[in-house]
């Protein structure tokens, strides 16, 4: 069974990639029919944004469990000899981490929910932080990580980070400027704000579905530099 951890952990691996691209590009695809309020009235926009929601969730779960597992993969695979304590430390902060995303979903628009977002946002930071160091250590005193390859890999995670932190961050007046085109009905005064809000949060949207792309093809090829 030993034998068999290793491709285990990768296969899993792999199919959180998929699982957080897949998802994330059916969230965009809801995310792009909800814009369209010539096609659609407002009552089906809302039951969009409502799957939308839920499909959300799969991408988040996807994200809290990669930082464990990247760190199992790395360490059972011998590229790196990560501290015990670094790994087990991981999965805690990964589970615990994935129980409030989902608490939050369950408590939606509760102080309980805030409070676990605030938890949540300070943990993202901190270990997106965690990776950019990880990576730009590497590439500059090649230690702890040796292949550049995965020196990348772990920048670029970090970087996914910032980029879906961002997206949180942008779409934050979604909330208000929602509220308001369902009390005061679709109008220009109401769905341009809204609209301008989406827009802004596409880029960032962009930018991790790209830094995904780079990381898994750099953990598939493992290029020389």
């Amino acid at each position: 069974m030993p034998e068999f951890a290793y491709p285990i952990l990768v296969y899993a691996h792999l199919l959180l990639f998929v699982l957080w691209l897949g998802a994330d590009v059916g969230v965009f695809v809801l995310g792009q029919h909800f814009r369209r309020r010539e096609t659609y009235t407002l009552e089906q926009r809302i039951a969009l944004l409502k799957l939308l929601v839920e499909i959300d969730m799969v991408p988040r779960s996807a994200w809290a469990l990669m930082v464990p597992l990247s760190l199992s993969v790395v360490q059972l695979g011998g590229w790196w000899d990560a501290p015990v304590w670094l790994v087990v430390g991981a999965w805690v902060v990964g589970i615990a981490w994935l129980w409030l995303v989902w608490d939050s979903h369950m408590h939606d628009m509760t102080p309980r929910a805030a409070r676990n977002r605030k938890i949540e946002g300070w943990l993202r930071w901190i270990i997106g932080g965690f990776y950019l160091w990880l990576g730009a250590q590497s590439l500059i005193i090649n230690a702890p990580l040796i292949p550049d390859w995965l020196a990348w890999k772990a920048f670029m995670f970090g970087l996914i980070f910032v980029a879906a932190i961002m997206i949180d961050v942008a779409f934050k007046p979604v909330g208000a400027q929602l509220a308001a085109v369902m009390e005061q009905g679709s109008s220009d005064e109401t769905e341009i704000p809204l609209r301008q809000t989406m827009d802004k949060t596409r880029l960032w949207v962009w930018a991790v579905y790209i830094l995904l792309l780079i990381t898994a093809f750099l953990g598939n090829v493992k290029p020389s530099f």
